[in-house]
């Protein structure tokens, strides 16, 4: 509508400064939201650079927790780690996961001493990153994921992190039952008030592609029989209503840039948090578009994050969780 050939309706009038926009901000984006996953490898002896995620590291289990520590100063959210152990370590079974001496359960301890409940301590609770053919499971003698047996390791891995004093395990495998399966083998260990942050709808990704290098995986072939399919919305909602029926307590959608139409549907129908992925691919593809100056990789890693949140994510896990703290305090 205009007045005299001038619009009544001005939008701007709420722009016009940086204190009005603040005031009117629909979204906020802070440190606390944020989650920084990190990668913990044994048989190295310092820190050793992920070409293909820059600024990005598998860390010595010292190295850990000096970067550990500067980030829960900087005021990150919580830590999700992912072991790396030596390819010698790496069986069918994945059996260096559920090992005490196994190097995530040592760097577990590590920072739980270290932190105690200064942060939210999250663990990768598969094991793609143990297994020797690099699955997210156990296979069968025709080479297929069983997942029932998959389960049962499920269960022992979390116990073993829970152990370790993961205050958050993460199974992020899709195996069907996984959530019932971990909230039973956690309550009859004696680990009721450890949280389950469930992979609910886990999408089989090409940008998943430089995490393979951070966590040096075996895996050859895809897994595309137990993570869903990109276009299947309808799917993502199932996955998410059957992980809320067995327990989850906070529910995540990986990957997230892509997939921000299942995080505002996912944050619709949970009575519970709601968690996004930043994944690998996501964050190197802005860090190679800004190393050509094509972007402001600060800009862009805000404005990205900032969407996230927008779509309805309560927790962002993202490898800029550090930097974005700093950026943003």
């Amino acid at each position: 509508m205009s007045v005299g050939g001038y619009p009544r309706q001005r939008p701007r009038r709420l722009r016009s400064t940086p204190a009005l926009r603040r005031l009117v901000a629909q979204t906020s984006l802070e440190p606390r939201h944020l989650v920084l996953p990190m990668f913990v490898a044994d048989g190295v002896d310092e820190p050793r650079p992920i070409a293909s995620m820059p600024g990005v590291v598998q860390h010595t289990r010292d190295s850990l927790r000096s970067a550990a520590a500067d980030a829960v100063t900087a005021g990150v959210g919580g830590l999700m780690l992912f072991g790396v152990p030596r390819d010698e370590q790496k069986d069918p079974t994945g059996s260096a996961g559920t090992d005490p001496d196994g190097i995530l359960n040592l760097a577990l301890r590590d920072l739980a001493k270290d932190l105690g409940d200064a942060t939210v301590l999250m663990a990768d609770t598969c094991l793609d990153e143990f297994t020797d053919h690099g699955h997210c499971g156990v296979l069968d003698a025709r080479g297929r994921v069983d997942n029932d047996a998959t389960l049962q390791r499920y269960v022992k891995l979390a116990v073993a992190q829970a152990e370790s004093g993961a205050h958050v395990v993460g199974p992020s495998g899709m195996m069907d039952g996984q959530v019932a399966a971990i909230r039973d083998g956690l309550d009859a260990a004696g680990y009721t008030d450890v949280v389950i942050l469930a992979y609910a709808a886990k999408f089989a990704s090409a940008f998943y592609g430089p995490f393979r290098e951070a966590v040096s995986s075996s895996l050859s072939g895809d897994r595309r029989t137990y993570q869903q399919e990109s276009g299947n919305y309808r799917e993502a909602l199932r996955e998410i209503r059957l992980d809320l029926d067995e327990g989850a307590d906070i529910i995540m959608v990986k990957p997230a840039m892509g997939y921000l139409d299942v995080v505002a549907a996912a944050a619709d129908v949970s009575p519970v948090p709601v968690a996004a992925y930043q994944v690998s691919g996501e964050y190197a593809m802005i860090c190679a578009a800004a190393a050509n100056n094509w972007i402001d990789e600060r800009a862009a890693a805000l404005e990205s994050l900032t969407s996230i949140r927008r779509a309805g994510a309560d927790i962002v896990l993202t490898y800029w969780a550090a930097d974005a703290a700093g950026w943003l305090s």
